[in-house]
């Protein structure tokens, strides 16, 4: 029996010897097609972003802001600023974005840490925008990112609902800003005072 064990081992051994060589023979461009889908080139990845935080630090917009998460360049902490005469007025979000090795010519992973009641977030903090999906362009950058999740705050996208209870709410612009204040204080979020 221990003979016929071994022999079937050295069977299986000698058959995926002979699988991995037709896999091989039948994919000539292998190691080709390999560098092709490699990610970019990390450093260039970091200059780009490096870039992109002093444009963000002198680009002066309201209310957004995002920096690196220690020394991780590709792990950033952003905050967004709810806008004037919305409904998030001064309510402060915190995000996280985390940048892929082949960033910019695939979106960021962005969501909200703080908890943000909104028809196009869900309570993962997950982010329906388009932008950060299928409309991604390697045109775009953090600064681009954080005033469209800013005027997604207040002109959300009722057709792509991830939180169908706020979409429902929407129109009724009075109960959505008492659902969104009582979501947003049970969730730790301060209020900005008005001046």
């Amino acid at each position: 029996m221990s003979q016929n064990a071994g022999g079937t081992d050295a069977i299986a051994a000698q058959q995926q010897t002979n699988n991995t060589a037709a896999i091989a023979a039948h994919a000539p461009n292998a190691k080709a097609s390999r560098a092709v889908s490699q990610p970019v080139d990390s450093h260039s990845v970091s200059r780009r972003l490096q870039s992109e935080l002093m444009s963000l630090m002198t680009c002066g917009d309201p209310g957004i802001s995002a920096f690196p998460d220690g020394d991780n360049i590709f792990s950033w902490v952003g905050t967004i600023k709810g806008s004037k005469s919305t409904v998030y007025e001064g309510m402060s979000y915190k995000l996280t974005l985390k940048f892929p090795t082949d960033y910019p010519f695939k979106p960021p992973l962005v969501k909200f840490d703080t908890a943000c009641f909104h028809p196009n977030v869900d309570q993962y903090g997950n982010i329906c925008l388009d932008i950060l999906q299928d409309k991604w362009s390697s045109a775009y950058d953090v600064r681009t990112i954080l005033l469209s999740i800013q005027s997604l705050l207040g002109e959300p996208n009722n057709d792509s609902p991830l939180n169908s209870y706020a979409a429902a709410l929407w129109n009724n612009q009075e109960e959505y800003r008492k659902a969104n204040c009582k979501h947003f204080r049970d969730a730790g979020g301060v209020m900005a005072i008005s001046k």
